[in-house]
């Protein structure tokens, strides 16, 4: 078979073995956990905060200082998912620590450069800022791949961006109006509350342990993928990879301008004086998110795993489009909305940050890992995140952000079902045609 098929270990027809967690395999999974969970969260604190400083009346070339800063960003965040596709596939395991503390060294000393510069050399700033952090995700979670735990490892490290999304935001919020910080210094400052804490975090990571023998003999061992292997995968599964990055795309989408503009969107919805709203949404999406992720666990064969996790993608999608239609139509309040609609978003976008890719690989014994995954569909994601963002400001669209978003997600998300559904179906005949190779 394919020569990025593992055939070395056990071949899609055995299943998977029925072992046990020890007393030390627990112990690991829930400290690599807690760790991935405080490091990715801290992370986040250099990249977020600056988004709850509105910038009112600065405009250039006709589009709102905001805008532009958040799209910039953006821009260099999906360029380095890019990047990402070879060199987080190609990273070895040794100097990880190194390499993060360059990446966020720069993207730190772009925030305060930030803070220096006027308007609107910031651009250019958060553009290097965005693409220096686009690296960590695929650094940090190849610390936590390939176990049977992953499920849960992977999830806890997840859900840090939608509690993270919220708490580093109200931390922006605290010195803005504590300490009365100036809105170009909100994000050097809040990198700064964050430092030593994601310094402790780091050294915490490099002392996980790697994957045991029973670890790679259910979920494969995770090794760096060559440009042929890359091609020789997207030869075999071209046409399930092209479905699920059309549904990421609008996933990412969706969340995206969620997220980067969280703050106008509470203003809106008449919550903008309550810094606090940020953490308690976020953090309630957060828990319920990590409980059903992490229940993955339980299911043991990849397959079926991964059938399952299309199926939590899917009712995702339908309660963002549901929960936005009734928005729309009165019969909810914006609160429960965009608590509903977030929870919607991250039960598709946390599965394929986390443990979607990770049962694929291990479903069809694949020699490679999941950062070559998330990142080419990352990339097309945030691509498409930032035109849309642009097209509002460039072509003029009258419609305020609790307007534009609702309709917005009930779109995207009947492409995303319909995605999704196609996706399924595809994984599934191309399983079983190669058990009966």
């Amino acid at each position: 078979m394919q020569s990025f098929i593992n055939t070395n270990l056990i071949s899609l027809s055995t299943g998977v073995p029925a072992t046990t967690f020890s007393r030390k395999q627990i112990m690991i999974a829930i400290y690599a956990a807690i760790v991935a969970f405080l490091t990715y969260t801290s992370v986040f604190a250099y990249r977020k905060p600056f988004t709850v400083a509105t910038f009112d009346g600065l405009v250039f070339w006709g589009i709102r200082y905001q805008v532009l800063l958040i799209v910039s960003q953006g821009l260099g965040y999906m360029l380095s998912k890019f990047a990402g596709i070879r060199f987080i596939s190609e990273m070895k395991r040794f100097g990880r620590w190194k390499t993060s503390a360059v990446l966020i060294g720069i993207s730190w000393f772009s925030l305060l450069l930030f803070g220096l510069l006027p308007a609107p050399w910031g651009m250019l700033c958060l553009f290097v800022n965005g693409f220096m952090l686009g690296f960590m995700w695929g650094i940090v979670f190849s610390y936590v791949e390939g176990r049977r735990a992953t499920d849960l490892i992977g999830s806890a490290m997840a859900v840090s961006f939608v509690f993270a999304g919220g708490f580093t935001r109200s931390v922006a919020v605290w010195l803005r109006d504590s300490w009365h910080v100036p809105e170009q210094w909100l994000a050097f400052g809040t990198g700064l509350v964050f430092a030593v804490p994601l310094i402790i975090f780091m050294y915490l990571m490099e002392r996980i342990p790697d994957p045991d023998q029973q670890d790679i003999q259910e979920r494969t061992v995770r090794v760096p993928m060559s440009k042929e292997a890359r091609l020789q995968f997207l030869r075999t599964f071209g046409g399930g990879v092209l479905a699920l990055t059309i549904t990421y795309l609008f996933l990412t989408i969706m969340r995206d301008i969620r997220d980067n503009f969280m703050a106008n969107l509470w203003n809106e919805l008449g919550y903008g004086k309550k810094p606090a709203i940020f953490t308690q949404t976020e953090t309630i999406t957060s828990i319920s998110i990590l409980i059903m992720m992490s229940l993955l666990i339980i299911v043991r064969k990849n397959i079926r795993a991964l059938k399952l996790i299309h199926w939590v993608i899917l009712t995702g999608f339908l309660l963002s489009g549901i929960s936005s239609l009734l928005f729309i139509s009165g019969k909810i309040s914006g609160a429960l909305w965009m608590q509903l609609v977030g929870l919607g978003l991250y039960m598709g976008y946390i599965p394929f940050n986390s443990i979607f890719f990770e049962r694929l690989i291990a479903s069809f014994r694949i020699a490679g890992n999941v950062g070559f995954l998330i990142y080419l569909v990352d990339a097309w994601g945030y691509l498409g995140s930032s035109f849309v963002m642009l097209s509002k400001e460039i072509f003029k669209v009258n419609l305020t952000w609790t307007e534009f978003y609702p309709n917005s997600v009930i779109i995207f998300s009947v492409i995303g079902i319909a995605g999704t559904l196609y996706s399924w179906m595809y994984f599934s005949r191309k399983y079983n045609s190669m058990m009966n190779v």
